[in-house]
């Protein structure tokens, strides 16, 4: 953590209040906030909610904002994820429970049936993720889909880099066996996080 936060130039100017500044936070982290989101809740609605609800934490925390305890980029990807956490606490289920709620993904792909192929493969994946425990989940997003290093999804975990990397060794190959069946119905422990 000895580079400079590239975000604090920006909160300052967030603080005082500048529309393009706000402008530059939405176009810098709109698209992470809503992947990390659209992954764990699975329901695009709800993921803006999420986004939407970050952005309004970070107009209300901008000006007092305090340099040096974490990164900004640290501290609202937690905040991302404790939304995610209260929708799906107050969902009480499972998320993608039933695989033709998953959502439909598109693929620019010229040929209709690589689009199809394309599609099912992200589904498949999709029902994957959502099979995991939660917690092997989080560790999948926050370092493949969110590009977070070992240490920073780690600390936005609130657990040791020997623990992540073992939840993601855990999540790798649940993942695997989960893909290898046919029918995508392997257990894939949810009895162990």
């Amino acid at each position: 953590m000895n580079e400079p936060d590239p975000d604090i130039e920006l909160l300052t100017r967030i603080g005082n209040n500048e529309p393009q500044a706000v402008d530059e936070m939405v176009s810098r982290k709109l698209p992470r906030l809503l992947a990390l989101a659209g992954r764990l809740l699975g329901d695009a609605d709800e993921a803006r909610d999420v986004a939407q609800e970050s952005f309004l934490r970070i107009w209300k925390h901008a000006a007092s904002w305090r340099a040096g305890q974490a990164r900004f980029d640290t501290w609202l990807h937690r905040v991302a994820l404790n939304l995610c956490y209260d929708h799906l606490r107050r969902r009480k289920e499972r998320p993608w429970a039933d695989a033709d709620e998953l959502p439909e993904v598109i693929d620019p792909a010229p040929r209709p049936e690589e689009q199809l192929e394309a599609s099912a493969r992200s589904a498949q994946m999709e029902a994957a993720l959502a099979a995991l425990p939660e917690r092997q989940r989080e560790a999948i997003v926050l370092q493949y889909y969110q590009e977070l290093s070992n240490i920073e999804a780690a600390a936005l975990m609130n657990i040791s880099v020997d623990a992540l990397e073992s939840l993601l060794s855990r999540a790798r190959r649940n993942l695997r066996s989960y893909l290898a069946e046919p029918s995508g119905t392997a257990d894939l422990g949810r009895g162990k996080p």
